[in-house]
């Protein structure tokens, strides 16, 4: 008997971060400079597809739906770390600050996260109390993701573009 895929885009948006964290966790735990290298770039490639399946379906359905401040910060935090997502995928791990570039980079997300599924009125909660069908969007979201990852093997992702700089 096969599982059941969860479609529900908050779950799905939820596994990504909780999938980041660990990878910041094995990142901090790593002391190989090419390991911590390989695992930077995973990072960014997770976090660089969770941005855009966020921006390209998630926010939009929901505009109009939840508070307006909170997701134009989502939009702004997000551009806030492709600043950093594109200086770490595109530096030489050699570089000094390439270290704390990462550890900012973690911060930065924790915040984010933080805002989206874990504070009181969260944007998960306001989505889930909205006029928004969440499986279907999980399901938009999990057919780019699927396309995006493919992409990302075969021929790369494009640097992460900002929406509000």
């Amino acid at each position: 008997m096969t599982k059941a895929r969860d479609t529900d885009a908050t779950h799905i948006l939820a596994q990504d971060h909780r999938k980041v964290e660990d990878l910041f966790e094995k990142y901090s735990k790593t002391s190989g400079r090419d390991a911590k290298a390989k695992l930077a770039k995973d990072i960014c490639k997770e976090l660089n597809i969770h941005t855009m399946i966020e921006e390209e379906i998630f926010y939009p359905a929901l505009r109009g739906k939840i508070e307006e401040d909170m997701l134009n910060e989502a939009y702004v935090e997000h551009d806030g770390a492709k600043v950093l997502i594109n200086e770490i995928a595109g530096d030489d791990q050699n570089e000094e600050f390439y270290d704390a570039k990462v550890h900012v980079l973690k911060e930065q997300i924790e915040h984010h996260v933080g805002e989206e599924e874990k504070q009181q009125g969260n944007m998960f909660q306001q989505a889930r109390a909205a006029d928004v069908d969440l499986d279907a969007l999980g399901e938009q979201m999990l057919a780019r993701k699927e396309e995006l990852k493919q992409q990302a093997e075969t021929q790369g992702l494009p640097e992460a573009k900002t929406t509000t700089m």
